[in-house]
C-alpha cells in the first residue's frame, strides 16, 4: 500500500526556496525604504538593476554554456518580463514606499497571490478553487483592516489613497510578469539567461524614464546606500528572482506567490523594531486575519 505523496510546497527542493524567498523580500522591504531620501526612486531602481543585470549574466555564464544568444521570440517574453517586473513594477513599489510603511507595502504585496490565481485561469487554464476564493476574501479583509489603521496613523488620507494605488499598481504589473513567467514560451527557455536578458532591458527602460522624470543621475556620497543597493542587487534580485521564477515554474502563479504568507511577518517586525511602527488592536487584528486567509488559500491544491 503506496504512502500519500506530500503537499509538494512540504518537498524540501520546493520550501527551502519558497521560504529563502519570504524572508529574503521580507528584509528588502526596509532596506528599500531606507533609499528613498538619497536618491531619485527611478534612479535607485536603475542602479539596483544594473548591477543585478551583472550577477545575472554571470549567473547566466555558469549555468548556460552556449552563450547568451536568444531567438527573437525568446527576446520578445524578456522584453515583457523586463517591463512589467524590473521597470513597472518596481518603479511603482518604491514610489509606494514614499507614502506608506514598509511593512504595509510588503502586506499588500502578499496578496499577489489573487491576481496571479485569476491571471493564471484566464491566460494558463490553472483552476481556481473555493477554498482559495475562501481564504483570499478573509485576507483581503485583514488587508482593509491594516488599512484602516494606517489611514488613521497618516498625516492625510490622500497619502495613504496614494500609496495603495501605487502598490496596487505594482501588484499588477509583478502579476503580468509571473504569469509570462509561467507561460509556454518562457518556460522553453533556460531560465538564467531569460532572467539576465529581462533585467538588462528593465534597466534600460529603468534609466530612460529616471533621466526623463528626474534628470541626470545621481550618485549620493553616503557609504550605507550603496550597501544598500549592493544588497538588493545580489540577495534581493540575482539570489531571489531565480529561486522565485523557478517556483512559478514548478507551482504556477498563483501558489508560488503564496511566500506572501512569510513576507508580511518578516517586513512587519522589522518594520516595528526600525520604523517604529506601533500596532493597535486594528492592526492587529488585521494581520491575523491577512496571515489567516493567506495560509488558507496555500492549503489550496490548485490556483
Amino acid at each position: 500500500m503506496g504512502t500519500a505523496k506530500p503537499h509538494a510546497l512540504l518537498r524540501p527542493g520546493i520550501a527551502i526556496p519558497f521560504l529563502l524567498v519570504a524572508v529574503i523580500w521580507g528584509s528588502t522591504w526596509l532596506v528599500i525604504k531606507d533609499q528613498l531620501a538619497a536618491a531619485p526612486p527611478s534612479w535607485s531602481v536603475t542602479y539596483r538593476f544594473g548591477i543585478a543585470c551583472v550577477g545575472m549574466f554571470i549567473l547566466a555564464a555558469v549555468t548556460h554554456k552556449r552563450g547568451f544568444t536568444m531567438t527573437l521570440g525568446g527576446h520578445v517574453v524578456a522584453v515583457a518580463i523586463g517591463l512589467t517586473q524590473f521597470f513597472l513594477n518596481f518603479n511603482f513599489v518604491y514610489r509606494a514606499e514614499l507614502y506608506l510603511t514598509s511593512g504595509i507595502v510588503a502586506v499588500l504585496f502578499g496578496l499577489l497571490m489573487v491576481p496571479n490565481a485569476i491571471f493564471g485561469r484566464i491566460f494558463l487554464g490553472v483552476a481556481i478553487t473555493p477554498r482559495f476564493i475562501a481564504g483570499s476574501l478573509v485576507g483581503l479583509a485583514g488587508i482593509g483592516l491594516l488599512l484602516l489603521h494606517e489611514g488613521r496613523a497618516a498625516p492625510t488620507s490622500a497619502q495613504v489613497a496614494l500609496g495603495v494605488t501605487l502598490a496596487a499598481l505594482g501588484i499588477l504589473s509583478a502579476s503580468a510578469s509571473n504569469v509570462l513567467q509561467a507561460s509556454k514560451t518562457a518556460r522553453g527557455r533556460p531560465l538564467m539567461l531569460l532572467l539576465a536578458w529581462a533585467m538588462l532591458w528593465g534597466t534600460l527602460a529603468d534609466a530612460v524614464f529616471a533621466w526623463f522624470v528626474a534628470g541626470p543621475p545621481v550618485f549620493p556620497a553616503d557609504l550605507r546606500y550603496w550597501a544598500g543597493v549592493s544588497y538588493l542587487a545580489i540577495v534581493g534580485s540575482v539570489v531571489a528572482f531565480p529561486l522565485y521564477f523557478g517556483l512559478i515554474r514548478e507551482l504556477g502563479p498563483g501558489r508560488a506567490a503564496y511566500n506572501g504568507v512569510v513576507v508580511p511577518v518578516v517586513a512587519m517586525a522589522l518594520s516595528t523594531v526600525f520604523e517604529d511602527y506601533r500596532w493597535s488592536a486594528l492592526a492587529a487584528a488585521g494581520g491575523v486575519l491577512a496571515l489567516l486567509g493567506m495560509v488558507l488559500a496555500l492549503r489550496a491544491k490548485n490556483a
